[in-house]
């Protein structure tokens, strides 16, 4: 039996594709509502299958290649990948499966080596990201008479998803792997996953004064406004709506949207298949 494409549907033609492992790629989504007002976004987090970085490279592939394929058969105008495992697991494979503009973040190294005094630079990221050879790459690239520790932290995204970013038990487990890097040297730390800056101020409070925290996700909007182009509305138009979606609980998922962007959210579910 033959199976008929699907027809491209034109529910979100013209916005902006945002997508992430769960809610953090919010942290993105915020620098990329602050870039361009007039845009339509449209937010996936596929909270189903979250975290990314304690799952397979073929996992982690299939499922940036449902999300990005289903945005773009929304009639997206551009995607961002708002999630550094899936950017140096599969931007690349997603890139060549669409026509469509894909700007993905990745850990902001280049920028934490020129700005470090002490010439150590921590990295801090998901097992899958630090143990990637996109992330080896970078520093290669860029790390040349630094040192660049790269420090996993398991658990830090499960609690961004349960908004849980200000609390004791949160302060214990960003100390237990912030300490070992500043205990290398460290000054200037990378948040290497979308999730980490809502643990901003806890990270900032355990690290001391004197260490820099580099998130690239106004990067990635300046990106994101480049590569429109003249695609892009034009200044002055009509604000731009925010719709969001989820492949997890929907309710859940809506408390965490609401207290990390700031502003009541309503999420509608998206099959994870």
């Amino acid at each position: 039996m033959s199976h008929a494409m699907p027809i491209p549907s034109t529910r979100f033609a013209g916005a902006i594709g945002v997508f992430d492992s769960g809610v953090g790629g919010l942290s993105v989504l915020r620098a990329i509502r602050a870039a361009l007002p007039e845009e339509d976004l449209v937010y996936v987090a596929d909270s189903g299958h979250a975290p990314y970085g304690d799952q397979t490279e073929s996992h982690i592939t299939q499922r940036t290649l449902t999300v990005g394929n289903w945005l773009a058969e929304q009639g997206v105008k551009a995607i961002t990948i708002a999630c550094n495992t899936a950017t140096v697991v599969a931007a690349r494979t997603l890139r060549e499966q669409t026509h469509l503009p894909v700007v993905a973040i990745e850990p902001a190294i280049k920028p934490a080596v020129a700005l470090t005094r002490s010439g150590v630079v921590g990295v801090l990221a998901t097992r899958q990201t630090v143990q990637s050879e996109s992330v080896a790459r970078l520093c290669d690239t860029h790390g040349a008479g630094k040192r660049i520790v790269l420090q996993a932290c398991p658990g830090w995204v499960e609690l961004v998803e349960q908004a849980d970013v200000h609390s004791a038990r949160t302060e214990a487990l960003v100390r237990e792997f912030v300490a070992p890097v500043l205990a290398q040297g460290a000054d200037t730390l990378v948040l290497g996953c979308t999730h980490y800056p809502f643990l901003r101020d806890t990270i900032a409070r355990v690290a001391g004064p004197g260490v820099q925290l580099i998130d690239p996700a106004e990067a990635v909007a300046r990106e994101l406004v480049r590569r429109l182009g003249d695609q892009r509305r034009p200044a002055g138009a009509q604000p731009g709506t925010t719709q969001f979606f989820t492949t997890g609980d929907v309710a859940q998922t809506q408390h965490a949207v609401a207290h990390l962007w700031g502003a009541p959210a309503e999420v509608e579910a998206l099959a994870s298949g």
